[in-house]
């Protein structure tokens, strides 16, 4: 009869050969290899955020799993680096059967919530309120018959921007761009850009949380192969119009932080940085692109499909569940009564941006 355990540590604690058996056990599960749930995101978060921590599953002193979590007051749990991270959940060995509330007895937390838990983490798809669509890339044929495919589904859209394209490149000057720049002049631009976006459309600015901050700052920095942040940047003129910020594995790249400098937004910059992207991704032997769940125009545009992306909480019967309960639930059944009525939403995001301009001011 083999002895379990379960030990929970800060990621900072984990040693290379746990990052190896984490590794291992994600390739044989057959799931995306998406830079969210490698360990080397949770170690980055674990570095900026000191409630990080991680708990090791153990059958006869051997891993056999990892569940990566954030610990808050009266032992609240929520994925690692929620609110910024796209994909969240456990990463189990074959035949590992867990309960999802006894796990969290063990990590002494009342609660786990997430926003992003990727599908077929049956451990906490149960415990899901919403199913959201998370839109794909798909270029494992290649950039061409991706384009070709893209032509015939959208040829105005191709049309107009490669027009606008043509026409940045008259009125502005010479275009160029570049997957990977590691100016770090070029990031910070997009964080002043994408801040401005933020508080423009009346949402939280991430970039006013320092942790965010330092933890883009320290991928950008990064060098292991299975999780580093890449920045790409669409320059006009030797002057950057657009820009984003996303990590990569070697086959999948993540959909981060991408923004513009609205002078240029006639141009529709964005896209064009995007197409450029897609094109250069695929030569870098990238073959899916992870837009992101979050409903965006330019992501129908682009998308070849959806994963499927889950959003909720477990939580255990005491006080701290009950906070859960109370100071989550209510938020997530009226933002779903809105999303759910697409006037309404178009309604809310108008008002946002209202907001937004107020505050400009």
């Amino acid at each position: 009869m083999s002895s379990k355990r379960i030990d929970v540590v800060a990621p900072g604690q984990l040693g290379a050969a746990d990052r190896k058996i984490w590794r291992e056990i994600r390739a044989a599960s057959g799931a995306p290899a998406n830079p969210f749930m490698d360990p080397a995101f949770t170690a980055a978060v674990g570095a900026v955020r000191a409630q990080a921590r991680v708990a090791v599953l153990r059958e006869d002193g051997s891993p056999v799993g990892y569940f990566p979590h954030e610990r808050g007051s009266a032992g609240r749990g929520r994925a690692i680096g929620l609110g910024v991270s796209d994909s969240q959940g456990a990463v189990l060995g074959r035949g590992i059967r867990l309960d999802a509330r006894a796990l969290l007895r063990a990590c002494d937390l009342s609660s786990f919530e997430f926003d992003n838990l990727e599908a077929g983490q049956d451990l906490f798809s149960a415990h899901s309120t919403e199913e959201l669509a998370s839109p794909v890339v798909d270029l494992g044929g290649g950039f061409e018959r991706y384009a070709q495919d893209l032509r015939r589904r959208s040829p105005g859209f191709c049309k107009q921007t490669l027009a606008k394209e043509r026409r940045l490149s008259r009125q502005v000057g010479a275009v160029r761009f570049v997957f990977d720049d590691p100016d770090p002049g070029a990031l910070r631009t997009l964080m002043r850009w994408k801040s401005a976006q933020y508080r423009r459309t009346g949402r939280r600015d991430r970039f006013a949380q320092a942790w965010i901050i330092r933890l883009v700052d320290l991928l950008a920095r990064g060098e292991d192969l299975e999780c580093r942040g890449v920045l790409s940047v669409l320059y006009a003129a030797d002057r950057p119009v657009a820009a984003h910020f996303g990590l990569r594995s070697p086959t999948v790249l993540s959909w981060w932080f991408p923004a513009y400098d609205p002078a240029f937004g006639k141009y529709s910059p964005g896209v064009l940085l995007q197409l450029r992207m897609l094109e250069a991704a695929a030569a870098e032997g990238i073959g899916t692109v992870d837009l992101g769940s979050g409903p965006a125009r330019y992501k129908e545009s682009f998308k070849t499909g959806d994963l499927r992306v889950y959003e909720g909480a477990v939580v255990r019967p005491g006080p701290g569940g009950a906070l859960q309960r109370l100071g989550r639930e209510p938020v997530r059944a009226a933002r779903r009564f809105v999303r759910d009525r697409p006037r309404m939403a178009r309604a809310a995001a108008r008002t946002l941006e209202g907001l937004g301009r107020l505050r400009e001011r």
